[in-house]
């Protein structure tokens, strides 16, 4: 019997504006540490930690919306994937060195294996894949 198809395991949490980043990040942990990784892949947490923040606020600051948060481990790759309400993709771009923001999405390509923006029919969903260091 061929047993191919994809098995993941996956949570999801809305955060209002009035959340903050904070119950983002203490929430991505705790399911990090379900996982065994605050002790087999530290650096992929702190990886993973950063770009919640930074993707949590990108939502709330510039898409002015709710962010939903969703984390899907599929054995391979954990997708982090944050949907907000604002169909404007994001945008890599040079922040002036005087600049306090616009280094988001310039962290999360440092970041992440990979990540991609996908339009969707209330705004827009930013995936990023992280693969712990023990995997790699």
């Amino acid at each position: 019997m061929d047993d191919s198809s994809l098995r993941a395991v996956g949570w999801a949490r809305s955060l209002p504006v009035s959340s903050g980043v904070k119950a983002a990040r203490d929430w991505t942990r705790d399911h990090l540490a379900s996982l065994g990784w605050l002790k087999s892949a530290p650096d992929t947490v702190d990886a993973v930690l950063l770009a919640v923040s930074e993707l949590v606020t990108n939502a709330h600051v510039h898409a002015r919306s709710a962010a939903q948060l969703v984390l899907t481990w599929d054995g391979d790759c954990l997708h982090v994937t944050v949907h907000d309400s604002s169909p404007r993709p994001p945008e890599p771009r040079q922040p002036d060195d005087e600049a306090l923001g616009g280094r988001g999405m310039l962290l999360i390509d440092a970041l992440a294996d990979t990540w991609r923006a996908y339009p969707c029919p209330r705004g827009k969903d930013v995936t990023a894949c992280f693969r712990p260091e023990y995997i790699t």
